[in-house]
């Protein structure tokens, strides 16, 4: 018979009964339904969480502990003033734009669309640009206002 949409099946062997636990002797699977004789896992109800070690002292409280985790660390994606140079050379950045976080990350200066950026101070910059960045270093701010360029921060 040809194959047409009305009457496809699986070939043969392909498909498997699903195994009916607790339907009965008969089944195979009667008793004690695979679940084993005795023990906590056996009974109704048992939940056992799979950290649980059996009441030994658990993994994470038998590893010492080190040191401090700042939750409230603001960690910045940074540009160096020299890469902003080059950006400009390249012609991905025109001298007369407005440098934001946005175009920053469309150039590829930087990776993250939503991690604050820092404007840091290593290399020249040749051009005034109005740079608006969420920090910026000492040294980025001097070299920027030297040049006549504005630094805004977000």
């Amino acid at each position: 018979m040809p194959n047409i949409l009305s009457n496809l099946k699986p070939a043969p062997g392909s498909r498997k009964k699903e195994k009916r636990i607790g339907r009965g002797q008969g089944s195979g699977h009667g008793g004690t339904s695979t679940r084993g004789h005795k023990g906590q896992k056996s009974r109704s109800g048992a939940s056992i969480p799979a950290w649980f070690e059996g009441g030994q002292m658990p993994l994470i409280r038998r590893i010492p502990k080190r040191g401090f985790r700042n939750p409230f660390k603001v960690e910045y994606q940074v540009v160096n003033l020299g890469r902003l140079q080059e950006l400009v050379d390249k012609g991905k950045i025109s001298p007369d734009a407005k440098v934001t976080p946005e175009l920053l990350y469309e150039v590829g200066a930087v990776s993250k669309r939503t991690l604050p950026v820092k404007i840091l101070g290593d290399g020249e910059l040749k051009v005034a640009l109005e740079i608006s960045a969420h920090a910026f270093s000492k040294s980025a701010l001097q070299k920027i206002q030297a040049i006549g360029g504005k630094a805004l921060k977000l």
